[in-house]
């Protein structure tokens, strides 16, 4: 006999067959009868045990809804005479959401709209709705776009009160706050970013030194200055936790007035910094550091482009192609010598690294050109060279060294970016696919598996196959988070880090820049008790963004492959299904599906072992990283499919 008790659980239903509830209180998880089932993923439920099983799983029975984790919902509707129903978007949700006539709210048959759940009562076989918003028609592409955000509870607009709030700070440094820092506005500084970019977040400052050092400032925006704790503008930013970059627009997690202004290191201007310095010889190592509040006036704002071709030719001279302004020009010859100097000690830096053990990804990314209308007439891919590497590698060196003084001061909680080992089963997974190709894995030991991958990045790095090896070896990773509870970070091979270097694009950034003030002012435990739920709820948003990132750009790869319908393509089959197989086209890295059902030459069985599908007659074989010519059958914009057949 089980005796009864009244437990907390949250609903997964994340298996259509096999919905359960998962509690702390039980170790095993506790299944239900899908058919009795008016509840929905994520809903915490009290519950009672009315059976035990002895494989490790107990029977369930749901008393009574505590807290339902999601109330609104986007889909499409569809439209009867007396009522409607909406298909939701969501993989989780295996139900409808019924609609009656009075709750439709001017939507018309096959909107996007956001619903509300209002009830689910027990007789009932789908929960009643009503329509908040109607969004707009299925593959017109502000719907879209709003869509995404929706589905992922992206708030685009701030409230007129935050906005009212933002237009109230001064963007006037007063010279009682100049005399708090140290200055560095005779020093010579400068920023490097994307040519689009808008919101510099770092910059960059040079000197050497008396002793044969130099002095390296890593320059960070005072965010923490104007979002003071507490305030209507703070908690904004905490809700938003984080900039959302889209194919054709940011959505900031401050307002424009600070993200691209006050708190924007632009050229010429003078801004308040949060800043670490080091002392370092010429081979990157660090003498001397001192961390601190100051002040900057940047001398040059630089993009990657002008900073890569200075690094290339070794000269001060920036063409017209690669120019900011399309003219040519010549840099102060200081500033460029600063520039090939930090680029040598970034590649010593990075090679150290590298020996440690960091892993290095460089993931082809694309982007898009867009017409006025936002339709994309080009696609480009994103690559990483050394002038992003040098930014990146003093980036790191300073969230590395503001990590080191938390785990140096134990007075208090900290913000940690911490991510964990490899998972084993995918690593043997990966080491079993690309064995394929010629390629292997030393999964004996934590170095081996880090030197190993290195190793394979190198060797992919230029071939056909990059792209999909490179997906595969970042998917066998563990999630990056925030946690307080330090576990290090193994992808970096560092025992200690943080995220310091973003405040104007990140909050745990921000919360990181108070903690440090905390520890210059010998103040402590201000944050404690909710810094471990701020640190999983910023995980939580930028898993969100990063979804929503993900299929903005899906959206305007379909949208892009609309004029190839009917072209033909190489690709090669980035993943394998018992529907069928994913191909990824050489020229664009755009992927599409070839269903199972549209190889007609034979039946096809799937080996998931093998990731194959065979052919039950012909014994035909298409198998992960097989090379193959597809035709563009369908590029469906509502559906967000792009559809091909082998030729």
């Amino acid at each position: 006999m089980v005796k009864k008790r009244n437990l907390q659980g949250y609903i997964d239903h994340s298996n259509k067959n096999d919905p359960h509830i998962i509690s702390n209180s039980i170790p095993h998880k506790i299944k239900l009868d899908k058919h009795q089932l008016n509840y929905l993923h994520g809903d915490l439920v009290e519950f009672e045990i009315i059976k035990r099983k002895r494989k490790g799983f107990y029977y369930g029975k749901i008393n009574c809804l505590k807290k339902r984790e999601i109330n609104n919902y986007v889909g499409h509707i569809e439209i009867n005479k007396n009522f409607a129903f909406s298909i939701v978007e969501n993989k989780n949700i295996h139900t409808d959401i019924f609609i009656p006539q009075k709750n439709i709210n001017g939507a018309k048959n096959g909107d996007k709209v956001l619903i509300k759940i209002e009830k689910w009562n027990k007789q009932d076989l789908s929960p009643i709705g009503i329509i908040k918003k109607v969004i707009g028609k299925p593959g017109d592409h502000q719907s879209e776009i709003d869509y995404i955000l929706e589905k992922n509870g992206i708030k685009k607009e701030f409230s007129d009160d935050i906005n009212n709030y933002t237009n109230l700070i001064s963007e006037k440094i007063s010279k009682k706050e100049v005399n708090k820092r140290k200055d560095y506005r005779d020093i010579l500084t400068f920023t490097i970013d994307p040519e689009d970019a808008k919101d510099f977040d770092d910059a960059i400052s040079f000197k050497k030194t008396k002793n044969g050092l130099y002095e390296i400032g890593i320059h960070i925006a005072d965010v923490s200055y104007y979002v003071q704790r507490s305030t209507i503008l703070d908690k904004e930013a905490y809700r938003r936790a984080t900039s959302i970059y889209l194919v054709d627009r940011v959505i900031p997690m401050l307002p424009e007035k600070l993200s691209n202004k006050i708190c924007s290191l632009r050229p010429k201007e003078e801004k308040l910094t949060f800043s670490i310095t080091f002392n370092v010889n010429d081979n990157g190592e660090i003498k001397n550091t001192w961390i601190g509040r100051t002040i900057i006036k940047s001398d040059h704002r630089f993009s990657y482009l002008e900073a890569q071709e200075m690094i290339e030719t070794k000269n001060n001279f920036i063409s017209a192609k690669n120019s900011l302004t399309n003219k040519e020009y010549s840099v102060d010859e200081n500033i460029c010598e600063a520039i090939l100097t930090l680029d040598k000690i970034a590649k010593k830096v990075r090679h150290s690294r590298e020996k440690k053990g960091s892993i290095n990804f460089n993931k082809q990314e694309v982007s898009f050109k867009l017409d006025k209308d936002n339709n994309p007439v080009d696609l480009k891919f994103k690559e990483s060279k050394d002038a992003n590497r040098l930014i990146e590698e003093f980036m790191l060196m300073a969230n590395k060294k503001v990590a080191e003084l938390f785990n140096e001061i134990k007075k208090q909680k900290y913000i940690f970016r911490i991510h964990d080992l490899p998972d084993k089963e995918k690593l043997k997974s990966l080491k079993t696919i690309i064995k394929s190709f010629g390629y292997t894995l030393d999964l004996s030991s934590k170095k081996g598996i880090s030197s190993s991958l290195n190793k394979l990045l190198k060797e992919v790095k230029g071939k056909q196959e990059q792209n999909l090896i490179e997906s595969l070896a970042l998917r066998s990773m563990s999630k990056a988070e925030y946690s307080t509870n330090n576990i290090g970070h193994y992808g970096l091979a560092f025992d200690n880090y943080t995220h310091f270097t973003s405040p104007i694009r990140r909050y745990p950034d921000v919360l990181v820049h108070r903690l440090v003030q905390y520890i210059l002012d010998k103040k402590y435990g201000k944050l404690d008790k909710s810094l471990q739920k701020k640190a999983e709820y910023c995980s939580k948003q930028e898993y969100n963004a990063v979804k929503a990132e993900r299929e903005s750009i899906k959206f305007m790869q379909i949208k892009f492959m609309q004029n190839e319908v009917g072209n033909t393509f190489n690709g090669i089959i980035s993943g394998v299904s018992d529907w069928g197989l994913y191909v990824e086209l050489d020229a664009n890295k755009c992927e599409g599906m070839v269903h199972v059902k549209d190889i007609e030459d034979d039946k096809y069985l799937y080996n998931m072992e093998e990731q194959m599908l065979i052919g039950r007659a012909t014994n035909k074989k298409f198998q992960l990283g097989d090379k193959i010519t597809i035709k563009v059958k369908k590029a469906d914009l509502i559906k967000k499919h792009l559809d091909f057949t082998i030729i």
